[in-house]
């Protein structure tokens, strides 16, 4: 799956159920979500990033803003916690 542009309302929500589709449909397979070109996200799209992560969904991130994000949100405190708030 591909995620480019702004990850914001309303595209957040249909990021989440994308995934929910695609996951009934992999028999096994891992689910990779790759984030090309993205320049915006907002905190609702941290939010669902970070919950996809904490069921086991991959990200593939290009580009240096979507990376921080991204990895920022796979950093332990953040998924044992599931704070997404700045620091």
């Amino acid at each position: 799956m591909i995620v480019e542009g702004k990850l914001v309302a309303p595209w957040v929500a249909e990021l989440r159920n994308a995934c929910q589709e695609a996951r009934a449909d992999l028999d096994g397979r891992e689910l990779v979500v790759e984030m090309k070109h993205v320049t915006t996200i907002s905190q609702e799209g941290e939010n669902v990033i970070l919950e996809l992560i904490n069921g086991g969904i991959r990200f593939r991130c290009h580009g240096l803003f979507a990376k921080h994000v991204v990895k920022e949100l796979n950093s332990p405190r953040k998924q044992e916690s599931g704070d997404t708030a700045g620091d």
